[in-house]
């Protein structure tokens, strides 16, 4: 009944919603780059988001909840922490969330535009639920209603160990607010993302993170080829 009801979603719709999630370093602005482009490349109309972000409101709060509150070189035992409270932190993320629904995806997706988002309600749930330690279900309702019920029709978790992701993020020389927790944090945060994978496998694909840019774009371009042919079949 629930893979009857989503390629009913998406039949509807005429267009795919897809979520890049997964942890620090892992990839995903890369690869949902990639998949705008090779979407494009075949006469699709796509539209690339992020979260938080995407509208002039959730840029704005991106800014307050992912500007660390004193600079770092990355992950340590007492890492810097942001003045938010958890449950600040929570809402913020969601009202970035329901403007971006409201103002930009929902609009799109009716256009029958495939919408590409840099991470959604997923990461909401494992890095607020399962990494604040939240109350998991509170989390879950609280998404559903900023988000108005509309969920990704496929979630592509990039999924590799935390420390090959921060090893790559210290990198980059560039560390968020969330990015400076401790090692133990980003370890919840991976199970949180592996147990929302594994309870819906027909909206997730788990892909190892930790192959090359083209090995991963070549998994991820199967798995949409698959979603739309089923949708639309």
């Amino acid at each position: 009944m629930k893979g009857d009801r989503w390629i009913s979603e998406v039949t509807e719709r005429k267009a795919l919603f897809i979520a890049f999630e997964g942890g620090e370093g892992a990839g995903k602005t890369t690869q949902a780059q990639l998949l705008q482009e090779r979407l494009r490349g075949l006469g699709r109309e796509v539209l690339l988001t992020r979260e938080p972000g995407g509208t002039d409101v959730g840029e704005r709060l991106r800014e307050i909840i992912l500007r660390p509150s004193k600079m770092s070189s990355g992950p340590s035992a007492a890492p810097p922490q942001s003045e938010l409270t958890a449950a600040a932190e929570l809402f913020l993320f969601l009202a970035a969330r329901a403007q971006l629904v409201s103002e930009v995806i929902r609009p799109a997706l009716a256009d029958g535009t495939v919408v590409v988002c840099d991470r959604f309600s997923g990461s909401t749930i494992a890095y607020q639920g399962y990494g604040r330690g939240l109350d998991l279900e509170a989390v879950r309702r609280a998404c559903e209603l900023a988000a108005g019920g509309l969920r990704p029709d496929l979630s592509v978790l990039l999924d590799l160990p935390v420390e090959t992701g921060l090893a790559r993020k210290s990198e980059g020389g560039e560390w968020d607010a969330i990015g400076q927790e401790s090692r133990e944090f980003h370890m919840r945060v991976r199970r949180g993302f592996h147990e929302l994978a594994a309870a819906e496998p027909q909206r997730w694909l788990v892909v190892d993170a930790t192959l090359s840019v083209a090995d991963v774009a070549r998994i991820v371009w199967e798995r949409v080829q698959s979603s739309w042919n089923q949708a639309t079949s």
